[in-house]
């Protein structure tokens, strides 16, 4: 197991100062990073290509030593997947790994969220039966779990082992909780674990970094939150099941907001959004009757992105600009993976357009 967080300069936003970071050294790599990412025109050429053309693309591309190391395990969509999730997992330890001080803590509590996206994936596999390469396609070990460990968790034999084996954790008091049928509650628990983390690791922020760092959580908060009301709201979910569910810490829709919204019928849900920053991106494809969510939760991500990306304009020497770049690096991972995925299943190419984030 990797401990990522290094804390040169042994400081927390908790405890006040920056603790040493190096904002303009890894802001500056981060540039150059950001530089490899594919630009949006990139999109619609893929769509055009075949599941060979697309592989030797990503062969030819910043991809390309994940891909010739894996080569001799895996071939075709899986070769795909898992060069993807090492890719991804690299990149964002890399971060870690050149950052320091607050910083460094900010950094590595964030992507704690890549331990609990694993842990969720290997109980889900585990309580569907598939398979453990199934269960490995989807992991990503960009957090504070090694892909060794992770990968090992996938080859237990039952829910209860894999349990047993993260006992050593923080996620143990409430995996322990888990009795093989209330996997969803669980899993909200970890998301609100997650969360309060973030909080209790910020503590009052004071330097500028933690408060946007703060501000960047809260708006992913907000995200987050409306998915769930749209998603369990058009779905007719009693309003107590779906007050369990909502995160607190919310920035423009606070969790008194959310008590009002939630008795409203769904037509009156809708309306009542007109009046937050959301609304811009989403007024085009909300309605009364909506059977299909995806693109919603789509102009979701796109929100959060634009968020981080007008902010980091705005503060080019703090951590937003490396937070955007981890929600757009992310957003890369996902798009690729969502075109590779629909074509392997012969999906409609309007289906899969409209799950892009572009």
């Amino acid at each position: 197991m990797r401990l990522l967080q290094k804390f040169r300069g042994k400081s927390s936003p908790k405890q006040g100062g920056s603790g040493g970071s190096n904002y303009a050294y890894v802001t500056a790599r981060v540039r150059a990073m950001k530089s490899n990412l594919l630009p949006k025109e990139t999109y619609p050429r893929l769509m055009n290509m075949g599941i060979d053309e697309i592989t030797r693309f990503i062969e030819e591309s910043q991809y390309k030593q994940d891909v010739d190391e894996l080569a001799r395990v895996y071939d075709g969509v899986d070769l795909f997947e898992h060069a993807l999730n090492r890719n991804l997992a690299v990149t964002f330890t890399k971060l870690i790994s050149i950052s320091e001080g607050e910083l460094n803590f900010l950094i590595s509590e964030y992507l704690k969220k890549y331990d609990i996206w694993s842990i969720k994936t290997i109980l889900r596999g585990k309580y569907c039966g598939a398979s453990v390469e199934e269960i490995n396609d989807s992991i990503v070990s960009a957090g504070q779990l090694s892909y060794s460990f992770l990968s090992s968790l996938a080859e237990k034999e039952s829910y209860e082992s894999v349990i047993d084996a993260l006992s050593g954790t923080d996620y143990y008091p409430t995996l322990k909780g888990y009795d093989g049928t209330n996997l969803s509650a669980i899993e909200n628990q970890l998301d609100k674990m997650y969360y309060d983390g973030l909080f209790y690791a910020l503590g009052n922020p004071k330097s500028k970094d933690s408060k946007l760092f703060a501000k960047l959580i809260r708006t992913e908060i907000d995200s987050k939150n409306l998915s769930t009301l749209f998603r369990l709201k058009n779905a007719g979910v009693e309003e107590d099941e779906i007050a369990e569910l909502i995160l607190d810490g919310g920035l423009h829709i606070s969790k008194k907001e959310i008590e009002r919204l939630l008795p409203l019928s769904f037509s009156d849900f809708v309306q009542s959004l007109e009046k937050y920053p959301c609304w811009e991106d989403i007024s085009d494809i909300v309605k009364p009757e909506m059977e299909s969510l995806v693109e919603l939760e789509t102009q979701l991500t796109k929100y959060n992105i634009k968020s981080a990306t007008s902010f980091s304009h705005m503060y080019p020497l703090s951590i937003v600009p490396i937070m955007d770049y981890i929600l757009n690096k992310k957003n890369e991972v996902n798009n690729l993976r969502i075109i590779m995925r629909g074509k392997a299943a012969n999906l409609d190419e309007e289906i899969i357009r409209n799950q892009l984030v572009i």
